[in-house]
């Protein structure tokens, strides 16, 4: 048997080699995360937003700019796809939480329908401005071979998510869930996501397919796969759901199962040709919807996921954030026509909403701040479009932006619009002194 000594690894063990390479890889990414992470915190900032940042600095923005060579060495060609395998699973498995984490069943009459007006307009004014933007900016920023309508739509597909589960958190922190304001939003916010992820899907059908009949293929083989998980597999995953209520936690098997079931899914739609984290998403919503399964499989994914796989992926997506390319005055303009249009469809739509609905400026403006971040949620969708050539460097670059610019301004916008001691309902689920929240479920989801 061969032996596996450093040296020997290092002079001819290719596997040994690469070993070599990722570790610390993955050393400096998860160290430089965590610091990262707690600075955002300590500026009253979600930890993501600290880790998202975290990855552009990494990237050839700064860490490649002052130090190249170091930055060459860290992050070598082999290491990159082993990058990709990671944050391909970390996020098949983070919407997969996202997905197993909804919860709309309505407690209030006509809080659906609400719900419903809230969504559009969340959607409608970001998606409209977000296409004219894109129509505007088509020959500044397009590739070749993307048609004027697909960048378009891309642009204000990505400007109409709203990171749900960062206002979750936010909304459970601060025990508003069961407020109006916090369900509508908790509501419309998932609607929202479900909507920019069929569109994504649909361009990405029609980007990649072999014209008409390609695009139609992929578009059917996605919506037949989604009856089969939401119908078939939903169904055949309830005895895992009656076992966990019998025994109250989750044996090896079913472990398995829950693991198995996120991977395979994302595997299908990959090969489909619309990514697996559609497959992930769909996996989660086909999860038990028990309240107490759904907290306990958040318990015990959540802390892998977030820590070790998230942060590969920011830095993943910010060795490909070249901010030196948003130079000049077209880039300037182009960056501030796209954050424009974002900004103003998402805070000032859903705000208006909100007040046309009887609540007031404070709970509108409030609600128009939380639906405006985009979190993680704009930086899956861009990286899928990247990863296809749907879009170039510049625009992934001011995308980003876009995420943490929003992602920072919604918990201050918020705070101004509605401080503390004007939050109604704040009693449902306020955190006792040395106690729990009272309602601290496991809607709350994946920290975004």
């Amino acid at each position: 048997m061969p032996s596996l000594t450093l040296a020997a690894g290092v002079g001819g063990d290719p596997n040994l080699q690469l070993m070599l390479k990722v570790f610390p890889a993955i050393v400096v990414i998860l160290l430089t995360a965590g610091i990262c992470g707690r600075l955002a915190l300590m500026v009253m900032q979600p930890r993501v937003l600290g880790e998202m940042v975290a990855g552009v600095l990494l990237g050839p923005t700064l860490f490649g700019a002052l130090f190249p060579e170091a930055q060459k060495a860290l992050f070598p060609t082999q290491v990159r796809p082993i990058l990709y395998v990671l944050s391909t699973i970390g996020l098949t498995l983070y919407m997969f939480l996202v997905g197993a984490g909804l919860d709309h069943g309505a407690r209030i009459p006509g809080e659906e329908r609400r719900a419903g007006v809230l969504a559009a307009s969340g959607v409608i004014p970001s998606l409209t401005l977000g296409v004219g933007a894109g129509l505007f900016l088509w020959g500044t920023l397009s590739k070749p071979d993307v048609s004027r309508l697909e960048f378009a739509f891309f642009v204000g597909g990505a400007l109409s998510l709203t990171a749900f589960p960062m206002l979750a958190r936010i909304l459970y922190e601060r025990g508003l869930q069961n407020t109006a304001p916090g369900r509508l939003s908790l509501l419309a916010a998932a609607v929202d996501d479900a909507l920019a992820w069929c569109l994504l899907a649909l361009l990405t059908a029609v980007h990649l397919g072999s014209g008409l009949t390609g695009a139609l293929r992929t578009i059917v083989l996605t919506a037949g796969f989604a009856v089969v998980m939401l119908v078939v597999v939903r169904r055949a995953l309830r005895p895992l759901g009656r076992e966990f209520a019998r025994t109250g936690e989750f044996g090896p098997t079913a472990m398995y199962v829950v693991v198995l079931v996120p991977l395979a899914a994302g595997w299908l739609t990959d090969w489909i040709g619309v990514y697996a984290v559609f497959g992930g998403f769909l996996a989660g919503l086909a999860m038990p919807r028990d309240p107490a399964f759904r907290e306990a499989l958040h318990t015990r994914m959540m802390g892998v996921v977030s820590t070790l796989l998230l942060p590969v992926f920011f830095t993943f997506s910010g060795l490909n954030t070249h901010l030196d390319g948003i130079t000049g005055g077209t880039m300037l303009m182009a960056l501030f026509v796209i954050m424009a249009a974002g900004f103003c469809g998402k805070y000032f739509g859903c705000a208006l909403s909100m007040r046309t609905m009887g609540f007031s400026w404070r709970e509108s403006y409030a609600v128009g701040a939380l639906m405006n971040a985009r979190g993680l949620m704009i930086l899956i969708f861009i990286n899928i479009g990247l990863f296809h050539g749907m879009i170039t460097q510049e625009l992934f670059a001011m995308l980003v932006l876009v995420a943490i610019i929003t992602t920072a301004s919604a918990l201050p916008l918020y705070k101004a619009a509605l401080p503390e001691r004007l939050e109604p309902g704040r009693e449902a689920g306020r955190r006792e002194p040395g106690g729990e929240a009272a309602s601290d479920v496991s809607v709350a989801g994946p920290v975004q």
